[in-house]
């Protein structure tokens, strides 16, 4: 989390919409949900991101954040 974001790095190109279907993706991977449940709302050409999830169920928030305790 930064700012009262959570920050995510992709290795997808910022070509073609490439990088915003990858982040699409890999949070509705992360909430184990369908990729058409998670839609990008704004920031389509900016780095700083607005996605909604569309579910009757509240998600699990904590997926998205990793586990930081010391192995």
């Amino acid at each position: 989390m930064y700012q009262q974001c959570l920050k995510i790095r992709l290795n997808a190109p910022a070509v073609d919409n490439k990088a915003n279907k990858a982040l699409v993706a890999y949070v509705a991977k992360l909430l184990k949900m369908k990729k058409s449940q998670v839609v990008l709302e704004a920031g389509f050409t900016s780095r700083k991101k607005l996605l909604t999830v569309n579910t009757a169920a509240e998600p699990d928030w904590k997926a998205l954040v990793p586990d930081r305790t010391p192995r």
